[in-house]
């Protein structure tokens, strides 16, 4: 299903490159909806709340991919839908090793979340409180994968606290290309992190015993 993950992907990039809308449209949600199943699939599962929380965020992320790629300026409710997304993924890791006990993990997300802010602060204009709010919660849903990471030390908690931290590259490089300019490999490098992501955080569901 992961060289499905890739085509998908390679599909939607070439139509993004191409300018080819058909292609971004059928590639960019196949793509996510790969991802979907991997973690709807994926056993044995670290626990079927885990998986139902970050199935269901991946659903939304889905939500949130169709309203990015449509025609037209649906940029807020693509923010709704994945905003959505990572509080589920906040519930998830919360509730299976995160919390409010690693101040080191916090203090790091935060700190990278707020200069990501304060470099986009000047060009948001009325967007400046949905994306505050959004900052600040991709922010915590990053600490808190961080944070099981560090508690559990497990292959799955790792996976999602990576997943986590690509997840604020993604996002940082396309707040960049939508508030302040386009540059040369932007979508391969907003696509492919989101992809990698989203892959990463979808695999965490599977439960790898220690050796």
């Amino acid at each position: 299903m992961t060289a499905i993950l890739i085509m998908s992907a390679l599909v939607c990039l070439a139509g993004e490159y191409l300018g080819v809308r058909g292609l971004v449209y059928l590639g960019k949600p196949v793509a996510t909806l790969v991802v979907i199943l991997l973690a709807a699939r994926g056993a044995p599962t670290v626990s079927a709340r885990y998986r139902a929380l970050i199935t269901t965020g991946l659903i939304c992320s889905l939500a949130g991919d169709v309203f990015l790629m449509l025609p037209g300026d649906r940029f807020v409710a693509g923010l709704a839908s994945f905003l959505v997304a990572h509080l589920l993924y906040i519930a998830a890791f919360a509730g299976s090793g995160g919390g409010a006990k690693d101040p080191t993990a916090a203090a790091a997300m935060f700190l990278i979340a707020g200069v990501m802010l304060a470099i986009l602060w000047p060009a948001l204009g009325a967007l400046r409180i949905p994306v505050s709010v959004y900052v600040a919660v991709i922010a915590t849903m990053a600490w808190q994968a961080v944070a099981r990471w560090r508690h559990l030390s497990t292959p799955d908690a790792k996976l999602a606290a990576v997943g986590a931290m690509i997840f604020l590259v993604s996002d940082a490089s396309l707040a960049w290309r939508r508030f302040h300019a386009d540059f040369p490999g932007s979508a391969v490098l907003v696509l492919g992190t989101y992809w990698l992501a989203q892959w990463c955080i979808a695999r965490s569901v599977i439960s790898q015993p220690d050796p």
